[in-house]
């Protein structure tokens, strides 16, 4: 078996030590590919089975990411490409020249509906697109079921949507709006009234819960944009995104523009390309070759811990604005 995640959850799953994970400068216990007995790891695969582990590149870079850009083939990219892997953290890479830079940024769980008030994972009944069309509301769930909540390409378009309305400012705040409402908690857009959800409640968005999308999009742009000013590069000089992860799979690409997560580039710059990381499991799984080529990727990648970058602050606050 071949076996990628995070640094953290490769730890966790052969056992090595975590706490220096959570301690500056945030070392991996292990950076080099591992093989272990599957029956040392408690998986029952064929006797004297073993599980390969690909390669680390620090501390909040892991095996996954390295996946990922094997999977893709962005390490040998001919072109300028960033790689974004979304989740929680999003791993960011930048192939320009000879040169693959890498950075984790501390998006959160709010792209997965997490610590929005309505949130919930991409299940039945979700909302997964909203369009606004002067005091309207379209949405389509999934399933095609009555609404209960909004996971995480509900929750971006849902918030492009306000802000191309002007609902929104650029900083976040709900401005006056027949959908506007005074909520417990300050001012909320109602967007799927009682009747027509599945569980007979409001489905809102707060302005907690647009706060939450900027400071995960602020980290993520922010991210991109000082891996380009360490290779010397614009948001102009790139000639491909690459976005990889459950979650950046059903995003709509304008949307994730529109508030400025992504840099204004025309779309046919952006691939969405779905679980790239266990693409490169399965590589890796069935070739030695692919498993040395894991290796390397990870040896040349230069990683910058962000936390240590002068600039990470100012470039965060500038990009939790909405453009």
């Amino acid at each position: 078996a071949v076996v990628v995640g995070n640094t953290a959850m490769h730890h966790l799953f052969v056992g090595l030590p975590v706490r220096q994970l959570g301690l500056a400068p945030y070392l991996p216990a292990v950076s080099e590919a591992l093989d272990v007995k599957a029956r040392d790891v408690g998986l029952e695969i064929a006797p004297g089975g073993y599980v390969h582990l690909l390669p680390n590149i620090a501390g909040f870079v892991g095996a996954d990411h390295v996946a990922m850009l094997l999977a893709t083939g962005i390490y040998d990219a001919d072109h300028v490409v960033l790689g974004l892997d979304i989740g929680t953290n999003t791993e960011v890479a930048l192939r320009a020249g000879e040169r693959l830079i890498t950075c984790s940024t501390a998006s959160g769980p709010a792209f997965e509906g997490a610590h929005i008030r309505d949130g919930m994972r991409a299940a039945a009944g979700a909302i997964e697109r909203v369009q606004l069309i002067g005091d309207r509301v379209e949405y389509q769930t999934i399933g095609s079921v009555p609404p209960v909540g909004l996971c995480g390409s509900g929750i971006l378009d849902a918030i492009a949507a306000l802000r191309l309305a002007g609902v929104l400012d650029s900083r976040g705040a709900l401005v006056s709006h027949p959908r506007v409402r005074r909520g417990e908690n300050g001012p909320e857009f109602v967007i799927v009234e009682a009747a027509e959800t599945g569980h007979g409640r409001d489905l809102v968005l707060t302005r907690r819960d647009v706060g939450e999308i900027q400071l995960a999009k602020g980290a993520m742009r922010a991210g991109m944009n000082i891996l380009l000013k360490e290779a010397g590069l614009s948001e102009d000089d790139v000639d491909e995104i690459v976005i990889a992860g459950a979650f950046g799979t059903y995003i709509d690409v304008r949307s994730a523009v529109a508030i400025g997560m992504f840099p204004p580039l025309p779309e046919r710059r952006f691939h969405q390309v779905g679980n790239a990381a266990g693409m490169g499991a399965r590589m890796a799984l069935v070739s030695t070759e692919q498993r040395a080529l894991a290796a390397r990727i990870a040896r040349r990648a230069e990683y910058v811990e962000l936390t240590n970058v002068p600039s990470f602050m100012e470039e965060f606050a500038r990009a939790m604005v909405l453009p």
